[in-house]
């Protein structure tokens, strides 16, 4: 008769679940991932001042290009090169060679990316402006009577605690 030992990881295993659990309770600020043109993708068949128009991007935000590596590459410009299509002399290249290049809006300005090779004459071309990221709403005022106060206890203190105990539950089956 063979015995089966399980092996008891004990309280270190148990505190990275728990921390696990806290941290995915937190309130998080999400960044943006567009995806150029969307389902279409960096092609020439695109109106990309369109397709950027009812856009907001901020500052952390990214964008996504996915293209033909083949014939098409992605080259951030200066205003006067960007509007005159010249790409001789780009700012930055951000063809990486595999077609799925993602360039990260970590500035507030405004961005010029073109593709060379004659496509930016063909309207293969896109001025992104990065905005400062919007505060966060304010909170509303919280009246002081019991029922807010056993609503706040509720939301605040009771459901993370119940997420925290299942948790805490799943690992010691686990570790069971």
């Amino acid at each position: 008769m063979e015995v089966v030992r399980r092996r008891n990881f004990g309280w270190p295993t148990m505190a990275v679940v728990l921390t696990c659990a806290l941290l995915v309770m937190l309130p998080q600020v999400y960044s943006v991932r567009y995806i150029v043109g969307s389902r279409f993708g960096w092609t020439n068949s695109v109106n990309y001042t369109n397709w950027a128009k009812d856009k907001h991007f901020y500052n952390g935000d990214w964008l996504f290009f996915v293209y033909d590596r083949n014939q098409m590459n992605v080259l951030e410009l200066n205003k006067t090169d960007y509007e005159s299509c010249n790409t001789d002399h780009p700012l930055h290249n951000w063809t990486t060679g595999a077609g799925r290049d993602v360039v990260p809006l970590n500035v507030t300005k405004t961005y010029y990316f073109a593709s060379g090779k004659g496509y930016c004459y063909g309207g293969m071309k896109v001025a992104i402006h990065v905005e400062k990221a919007p505060p966060p709403p304010k909170a509303a005022p919280v009246r002081s009577s019991s029922t807010n106060l056993l609503n706040s206890l509720k939301g605040q203190i009771m459901i993370p605690a119940l997420f925290a105990t299942a948790a805490a539950w799943d690992a010691f089956l686990l570790l069971w």
